[in-house]
């Protein structure tokens, strides 16, 4: 990613896609608390926040992209489908992105950050892998069309994020998926010992932030954005069953063919694919990006889920489990 005219605290105005979503909303408060002007994309109605300027438009409206990256220092492009049908997740992922990185040109950005996920490595486990040290083996449509939309944001010089899961205000799979299984999968998956890559959305956004605006070298190519330490999958649910968020998991230790056995035998919405993010290890090397933008990963994604507790609890519509 070449580097811009701007200097690291210049009030460079930031095209951001995804802007009202779970990981760019926080994005779009990180950038408020640093005084930079955003230009936001939106389809809906738009957030009354004082400090964006918003763009009615999708993905598909060129002269809405136009629009969002005229005068812009930097784009963000965070948006993505993650469910849904094959012509769907194409029009999104793949020529969403297409356009959106057109615009960009048109616009001569040449700072871009582009959101991905680990999910375009498909079925595990993974162990501590570095990027694309096993292919790419994308299991569902928004992966697949995912991983062609990273193809675009690469051939414009973007520095492409692969997160892998994501918790905190606003998440909607992670902990409400945990509570789920916590009923239909009781005990302690693999001994309580895997080791599962996660970051707080906070610390995504201030990753973000800083490839966006202030980075000490100009960063290019794939990364994952995990926190540097893989967190146990024991510690999480102890971590959560401390807040009251989930009852204390003391039960046996669970082979993977165990919990696959209760997970049929108890029918819900999580699927077996979803539960081997959790039961079965799922670690990505993620130091290097905290190095190369200069930004602290914080103190983990455990650490944080205090601050996040009561949103958690509102969202998972029950009493917390005694503490």
């Amino acid at each position: 990613m070449a580097a811009t005219s701007q200097g690291a605290g210049a009030r460079t105005t930031v095209a951001l896609t995804g802007a009202t979503g779970f990981i760019g909303s926080a994005v779009r408060a990180a950038l408020a608390a640093r005084g930079v002007p955003v230009r936001a994309l939106v389809r809906g109605e738009p957030v009354a926040d004082g400090h964006t300027a918003w763009v009615r438009g999708d993905l598909a409206d060129r002269s809405a992209l136009t629009e969002l990256c005229s005068g812009a220092g930097a784009l963000l492009h965070l948006a993505s489908l993650v469910g849904g049908g094959a012509e769907e997740c194409a029009a999104v992922n793949d020529r969403g992105t297409a356009a959106v990185m057109a615009a960009a040109a048109r616009a001569g950005i040449d700072r871009i950050v582009h959101l991905s996920t680990t999910a375009v490595y498909g079925e595990g486990p993974h162990t501590g892998i570095g990027v694309d040290e096993v292919p790419a083996a994308p299991l569902s449509e928004a992966s697949r069309t995912r991983l062609l939309g990273e193809g675009h944001a690469l051939a414009a010089g973007a520095v492409v994020l692969r997160p892998a899961l994501v918790t905190g205000t606003g998440d909607r799979w992670v902990v409400p998926g945990l509570a789920e299984l916590a009923r239909r999968v009781p005990g302690r998956w693999a001994g309580g010992d895997v080791r599962i890559s996660l970051v707080d959305r906070t610390d995504l956004a201030r990753l973000i932030t800083a490839l966006a605006l202030d980075p000490p070298a100009p960063v290019a190519g794939v990364h994952h954005a995990a926190h540097p330490e893989p967190v146990r999958s024991g510690d999480l649910l102890d971590a959560l069953a401390g807040l009251g968020l989930l009852p204390a998991l003391d039960g046996p230790a669970l082979s993977w063919e165990e919990c696959r056995r209760l997970l049929a035998a108890r029918p819900g919405t999580v699927s077996e694919r979803q539960l081997a993010m959790i039961a079965r290890d799922h670690w990505y090397r993620s130091d290097d990006v905290w190095r190369l933008a200069a930004c602290p990963p914080g103190p983990g994604p455990l650490a944080r889920l205090a601050g996040a507790a009561p949103w958690y609890r509102a969202a998972l519509g029950s009493p917390p489990w005694p503490c």
